[in-house]
């Protein structure tokens, strides 16, 4: 307990001190497998023969929405089990200016895998006025996380909603697992998304927009679920849900839609944004990670910004699944140990997609290449879970950046927690991606200029040799070596405008 402690207050202390001579200020820190948990490093190991990074300000790319994880009930309801203490530790970890600075978020509406229980916001079958509509459910654990999240982020941050599935009375098998919304039913499950924000306002909280439907290809039959197909989803948007919210004054709310992996992706851009009509209510397009545990898809990223150059594109999920979380070890989340859903269960010629892999680069990997393939945004599952991955009442174990033993009173804060915050606290939302030749191709980098000029660069080495390179801002360069399996987020700051 006393060592996660200081290791949380070492992270409290490293932003950079001010410059006074005028001249700018580089500042690295570095995760690493070799123990780095955001350190500062000062002193570098010179290598021959270096490679470069040369940034490239004047190439902007898309502008940055945020980055953060999500509002589940499970994670609320753990952290009303631990000590306040550490319920507080936990949220000033994810949100206080000293933290990650969690400036993107996600909940659910209705239950999902990681709720109790399965539970609707519209019980009263036949209900289609939605009379009886209530949030009460949320009000013991979810609307209290959020809530004092809210108190706890100096910034702010946005937070949307996504439903896995409508109550079972209206759809078309009765049933909370896959099947259908009935047509009959459109009218009020648009309403549905309208109460569901006056609710939430009249708690206090500012919902930013909605996912359509999680992952509206089902989840095998496993829990919460209701499909459609791009042409179905898209038909409700276009003529129920866009125009209901419209017509309530919520014409401003965020609509993101399909909302599962990217290996579907061009199928459903090409129906969402066929043509003015079809995509006038969506503003943008969300994607999980769950395809492969190694491939970022590029090529699909970079056609779903191409078909709607203008419009977000959000990764909504991502989580090392199928794994029961590994406690007070972190050699394991660097080490290629990890196995996930399509390990066992994917179909032979797919099963390629999904080998062992290192949980830590997992995320560096795929947040990297997703930001230098358009994605404005990148949203991590639950903020918390227990030792054994839930709770859960689907028995879909997982695991999160921070782990609770809700017994002893403890908390863990994996290496995945800090990878989190290479981006999330120096990438501020409404930052420009900039461009970032790197000659190394063994190495992954990415950067942005932050709306306060300063500049935050990433560079992830997955290989097991340190490596050098001088990174170059027009006539400012700076020799760094990088660790091992490690990965740094390089600040500029204090630079000429």
């Amino acid at each position: 307990m006393k060592t996660n402690i200081l290791l949380i207050g070492l992270i409290f202390t490293l932003m950079a001190t001010s410059c006074t001579d005028g001249s700018p200020e580089i500042t690295v820190y570095e995760t690493s497998e070799s123990g780095n948990k955001l350190t500062q490093l000062k002193d570098f190991k010179t290598l021959d023969d270096p490679s470069s990074i040369t940034l490239d300000t004047s190439k902007e790319l898309q502008t940055i929405t945020g980055f953060g994880g999500a509002f589940t009930e499970s994670s609320a309801y753990l952290l009303n089990q631990v000590s306040k203490a550490n319920r507080d530790k936990i949220l000033k970890a994810y949100f206080a200016k000293e933290g990650a600075r969690y400036s993107l978020t996600r909940t659910h509406m209705n239950s999902c895998d990681f709720s109790l229980n399965n539970y609707s916001y519209t019980p009263v079958a036949g209900d289609k006025e939605l009379l009886h509509f209530s949030i009460d459910e949320d009000k013991d654990d979810l609307i209290p996380m959020i809530k004092d999240a809210m108190a706890v982020s100096e910034d702010g941050f946005r937070l949307f909603a996504s439903p896995w599935t409508a109550v079972p009375w209206m759809k078309d098998n009765n049933s909370w697992v896959g099947g259908k919304l009935l047509p009959e039913y459109y009218d009020t499950w648009a309403l549905f998304f309208s109460k569901y924000v006056d609710a939430y306002k009249d708690q206090g909280i500012d919902i930013w927009g909605f996912t359509v439907e999680n992952e509206p290809h089902g989840n095998g039959e496993n829990w919460e679920s209701m499909h459609y197909s791009p042409e179905e989803m898209t038909h409700f948007v276009q003529h129920f849900l866009g125009p209901k919210l419209e017509a309530d004054g919520k014409g401003d709310l965020v609509i993101l839609g399909y909302d599962q992996n990217r290996e579907g992706l061009k199928e459903w851009v090409d129906v969402m944004y066929q043509d003015e009509a079809s995509s006038k209510y969506y503003d943008g397009t969300a994607v999980h990670w769950y395809e492969s545990t190694y491939d970022y898809f590029p090529e699909e990223l970079q056609y779903a910004h191409q078909k709607a150059p203008n419009k977000y594109l959000i990764q909504t999920e991502a989580c090392i699944d199928a794994e029961v979380p590994v406690w007070q070890d972190d050699n394991w989340y660097w080490k290629k140990e990890a196995t996930d859903w399509g390990y066992d269960w994917r179909e032979a010629e797919k099963k390629y997609l999904h080998p062992k892999y290192a949980p830590a680069n997992r995320y560096a990997r795929d947040i990297i290449g997703c930001l230098n393939n358009w994605v404005d945004g990148w949203v991590d599952w639950n903020m918390v879970l227990d030792t054994k991955g839930g709770p859960n009442w689907a028995n879909n174990w997982c695991i999160a950046p921070v782990i609770v033993d809700t017994e002893k009173d403890e908390v863990y804060f994996t290496p995945l927690y800090y990878i989190m915050v290479h981006f999330s606290k120096f990438i501020r939302p409404d930052a420009k991606v900039i461009d970032a030749h790197n000659s190394d191709s063994e190495l992954m980098v990415t950067a942005a200029k932050n709306p306060d000029g300063s500049i935050a660069v990433v560079v992830f080495n997955e290989g097991k040799t340190r490596k050098s390179f001088d990174l170059k801002l027009g006539e400012i360069s700076k020799n760094i070596s990088i660790s091992p399996q490690a990965i740094q987020t390089i600040t500029f700051s204090n630079l000429a405008l």
